[in-house]
């Protein structure tokens, strides 16, 4: 029961803040794919960095286990679902979190979107069988890897050359330094 009310509050305060920066209103993110205004690319990018950071500090020092951690396997499905996403994405001015916070904010757009992605997903369901013997669903790269290592040795790593945490601060620091160097915008409104 805890874990529910946990999820509940942290949902909530996570659709708080995707309303807060913007993110429930389509025209920002069409505006951001057509590089017309980059505030929330900025604000994008700055909380994946700082976040990771979080994660890989927390991992580094014991406050977190990397065996809770959840690693999905890479497969060929997952590079042509993350490209409909993001035509999705920029079309429809959602993806599936921001879409949800328009929808509890009242917008028939954002309930649409919602509705769509879960008829969406029940048809994936349906097909799943026949999706899996194309051989969509067949590891890359090993199955489940990370892209550094971590103290979790059930999982592979893409990256020898750094230390887990190192590379992933790097990396964090790195998306941080982005979010700030970006302009408002790459190129004018017209």
């Amino acid at each position: 029961m805890l874990d529910i009310i946990l999820a509940i509050v942290i949902g909530t305060a996570f659709g708080f803040a995707l309303n807060r920066v913007g993110a429930t209103n389509p025209q920002y993110i069409i505006n951001m794919v057509r590089l017309k205004d980059l505030h929330l690319m900025k604000v994008i990018l700055f909380a994946i960095g700082f976040a990771s950071a979080l994660l890989f500090l927390g991992l580094s020092v014991g406050l977190l286990d990397a065996g809770n951690l959840s690693v999905k396997a890479s497969y060929i499905g997952v590079v042509i679902g993350g490209a409909l996403l993001g035509v999705g994405f920029a079309i429809a001015g959602y993806c599936p979190g921001t879409g949800i916070g328009a929808a509890a904010t009242g917008r028939i757009d954002g309930i649409v979107f919602v509705i769509g992605g879960l008829i969406g997903a029940f048809a994936y369901t349906l097909t799943h069988g026949a999706i899996s013997a194309t051989g969509l669903l067949d590891n890359l790269f090993g199955g489940k890897v990370t892209l550094a290592a971590t103290t979790n040795e059930k999982f592979g790593h893409l990256v020898d050359a750094l230390p887990g945490p190192a590379l992933a601060l790097l990396l964090s620091v790195l998306l941080m330094g982005i979010a700030f160097a970006l302009p408002k915008a790459l190129r004018k409104a017209s």
